[in-house]
């Protein structure tokens, strides 16, 4: 029977890539489930045995821990390097998208605040 090694939702395109390499690598059967057309399913990976589970699972946490490490190294270089992207960056590349998102931060603040506000004496 089928068992599900990991969920797609929000994984990218390279790491699934190198995931099913690592996987056929290994000679461990699986496949792979597209998301669904209106977002209820997020797509997954899946192995085509369910005794190949631990062996997958394992070899997938050393992976996540490698990139993890080649991940962190990288934030660590481009921020001795200057090339970190700050807030003042992304105002400055997108100030529309910024100030929507300020605006609905604000909003949602007051309207969370809006029920004390009216309870005030």
């Amino acid at each position: 029977m089928a068992k599900l090694l990991m969920v797609l939702r929000h994984v990218p395109e390279d790491e699934v890539e190198e995931v099913r390499a690592l996987l056929d690598a290994h000679g461990i059967g699986h496949y792979q489930t597209e998301p669904s057309r209106w977002g209820v399913s997020h797509g997954g990976l899946w192995l085509a045995e369910d005794g190949d589970h631990a062996a997958a699972r394992a070899l997938l946490d050393d992976y996540q821990r490698q990139r993890q490490a080649r991940a962190r190294e990288q934030a660590e270089q481009d921020r001795r390097e200057g090339r970190e992207e700050s807030f003042v960056d992304q105002l400055r590349r997108e100030p529309l998208r910024v100030l929507a998102a300020v605006a609905a931060i604000v909003a949602l603040l007051a309207l969370m605040a809006l029920p004390a506000w009216l309870l005030w004496p």
